[in-house]
């Protein structure tokens, strides 16, 4: 008997599976998988039996795509590392917390920490009964008397937002171990093709992949990266939280991948020339950038980073205060006021009204963030076009 009209339009050809491996990342833009049996649907939902049933709790694209960031950050590390994939990197990062901790935990942060990590442990995860204290984790002495018996993570930052400060991560790694703890690092600003922490002694590592990882400005998304024990935990609470990559944004941020250590090296090396560049500017008070020889991280970042790579962001002050660096903002031509980094354009924000607008004028003097830093994400234009952009803005002031 031959099935009605809205059937064959429902139950079309199931379509062939090539033999042949395909060059780009295939898209399982699917919601839900069938099964043969209903014991074959229990088994993979319970884990016992590999596959797929729902994209909200894996998803080949997506796991494609967190595999292939845990081959890259895991690259030095004699022991097998494992991925998962986030909607954002605030999903990674709220995840990754609320997988380590409990009513009643405490973790240990930077104070000069994103301001939505700032936030999330500030406010949020405070009304679940977890407590943080900031501190300069600069200072390893600082960092073992905020520990207590109820601490259950420390957290670190590869290169601080905007402050580039450079994470001590063998010391921190070797505090946190010593006292039990989990030891997490925020890399977004680094991305694997500058540093990796698990090499270094992070136990797991998050990304915002909006950043460096997708590289275009067109993707947003997360990752954790960690030993597969960690991350199975991890996976758990991202079932349940629900903050699921969807399949076309992994496609992106999968194919970021491939040019993510062209991009990053061609970022660096800019970076570079524009900090030293706007170091003597009579209209800057600073210039932050772990690059430049007069950063008090320099030795360190030499130490930790891959040849020639500090980072893609320079942060400067300008001498004036708020005032001088919202106008500095406004003056720019050809980089853009914009959301995020890491892209191909150049991009700027001034810090305290934007990324770190959590924090109050007493948080930003404590994580070393002057009232009118402004933020530079250098992208990949010509870097006498950047130089020469800001140049007439500050200028102007």
């Amino acid at each position: 008997m031959t099935p009605g009209e809205y059937t064959r339009a429902v139950h079309t050809p199931v379509p062939p599976r090539p033999e042949q491996e395909p060059l780009g990342l295939p898209i399982y833009r699917t919601a839900a998988w069938a099964f043969e049996t209903a014991d074959e649907y229990r088994d993979v939902l319970n884990d016992s039996r590999p596959g797929y049933s729902y994209s909200r709790v894996d998803n080949p694209t997506a796991d494609a795509f967190a595999q292939g960031v845990a081959a890259l950050e895991g690259a030095g590390v004699d022991a097998p590392v494992a991925g998962q994939p986030f909607a954002s990197g605030m999903a990674a990062i709220s995840t990754v917390l609320m997988a380590l901790t409990r009513a009643g935990a405490h973790v240990v942060c930077p104070r000069e920490v994103y301001g939505g990590t700032y936030g999330l442990l500030s406010d949020l995860l405070s009304r679940f009964g977890v407590t943080t204290t900031f501190v300069d984790t600069t200072d390893l002495d600082a960092v073992r008397s905020a520990i207590r018996p109820e601490t259950t993570v420390l957290w670190g930052e590869t290169l601080a937002n905007p402050t580039m400060t450079v994470a001590d991560l063998p010391g921190l790694a070797a505090v946190a171990h010593e006292a039990g703890l989990t030891f997490v690092v925020d890399s977004t600003f680094a991305s694997p093709a500058v540093c990796r922490p698990l090499e270094h002694g992070a136990d797991v590592v998050v990304h915002s992949a909006t950043k460096y990882i997708g590289g275009h400005s067109d993707v947003t998304g997360g990752v954790a990266v960690g030993s597969p024990e960690l991350i199975a935990r991890i996976r758990h609470d991202r079932i349940e939280l629900g903050g699921s990559l969807s399949p076309d944004d992994a496609y992106l941020l999968h194919r970021g991948l491939a040019t993510l250590p062209l991009r990053v090296a061609r970022h660096c090396a800019s970076a570079l020339t524009v900090a030293t560049a706007l170091v003597d500017h009579p209209s800057v008070e600073r210039v932050d950038h772990p690059g430049l020889t007069g950063h008090r991280d320099h030795g360190l970042a030499v130490k930790l980073f891959d040849e020639g790579r500090y980072g893609a962001v320079v942060t400067i002050t300008p001498r004036g205060g708020r005032e001088a660096g919202v106008a500095l903002c406004d003056r720019l031509r050809l980089i853009r006021v914009a959301t995020s980094l890491g892209g191909t354009h150049s991009k700027v924000s001034h810090v305290a009204s934007t990324t770190h607008r959590q924090l109050d004028d007493d948080a930003l003097a404590a994580a070393g963030i002057g009232a009118g830093a402004v933020r530079i994400s250098v992208g990949l234009e010509d870097p006498d076009d950047v130089i020469a952009d800001v140049v007439q803005a500050l200028n102007s002031l």
